[in-house]
């Protein structure tokens, strides 16, 4: 239960060596001013990971951190997940910086996800975003970065890879519209389906939580409404991770080369 409850709690811990990775690459591209401070190493996993420990040893001199090695308890009181495979990482804060003093590509592909309860939720959306060749993220100021850790675990480490942006909803919306993009919500009402909508660049998506959604303000900022059709007869809403899943796909799918 400690575990589970842990895991909305505020975590600068990352678990796993490909979320330590994503740290040290989304750094070194500057992506992210996130910086490593201690590696922790379960010491009966010395022999096994000696490949990734002899990286990570390398990327120590380059970059500062220390290496620990301690007892498998010690990992596991720490940890919230079981897949880290005795590796984690202390790291610090990363700065989310405004939208509004941001350079915003010219002919781009960026997403708001608005309302997202869950940070595995919010994780599991970054992930398929930036398969489907996200430019950014926009989030509004009360945001899953907080738990870091676990939405770079969920994400198989794109968080930390995606520029992430902070701006009020509308205010982005504005934004985008400034620099010449199409402001898209997800949502139902008086909406087209995504196989007839124009999702070509340069495009703003926007996609909420279930069970906030978007608020009304937002949506009368859209150029269009854009659902996702179902062949079933089903009267429910898709989880925001998966609806960004799709929506993302749909916006690959039209600027495909």
């Amino acid at each position: 239960m400690k575990k589970e409850e842990s895991r909305f709690s505020d975590s600068t811990l990352f678990e796993g060596m490909t979320s330590i990775r994503s740290v040290i690459h989304a750094n070194e591209n500057g992506t992210s001013d996130r910086r490593i401070k201690r590696i922790i190493v379960d010491r009966d996993k010395l022999k096994s990971r000696a490949k990734e420990l002899g990286w990570l040893k390398y990327k120590s001199g380059e970059m500062g951190f220390t290496i620990e090695h301690v007892s498998s308890d010690e990992i596991d009181s720490i940890t919230t997940g079981n897949s880290h495979g005795g590796i984690i990482a202390e790291c610090s804060e990363r700065t989310i910086p405004s939208l509004e003093e941001a350079e915003i590509k010219p002919n781009g592909f960026y997403v708001m996800i608005e309302g997202i309860e869950d940070p595995y939720n919010f994780g599991y959306a970054m992930r398929s975003l930036y398969a489907c060749g996200a430019d950014g993220i926009v989030l509004s100021p009360r945001n899953w970065m907080s738990a870091a850790g676990v939405v770079c675990r969920s994400s198989a480490g794109a968080s930390e890879l995606l520029p992430i942006y902070e701006c009020d909803p509308i205010m982005a919306a504005e934004i985008f519209k400034r620099n010449g993009y199409r402001v898209l919500c997800a949502g139902i009402r008086d909406s087209v389906s995504s196989f007839d909508c124009d999702m070509r660049y340069p495009v703003f998506l926007i996609v909420g939580g279930e069970k906030r959604g978007i608020s009304g303000a937002l949506l009368d900022t859209a150029d269009e409404i854009v659902r996702i059709d179902y062949a079933a007869d089903f009267g429910g809403s898709l989880s925001a991770a998966s609806a960004a899943s799709m929506l993302g796909y749909e916006v690959m799918r039209q600027n495909r080369k």
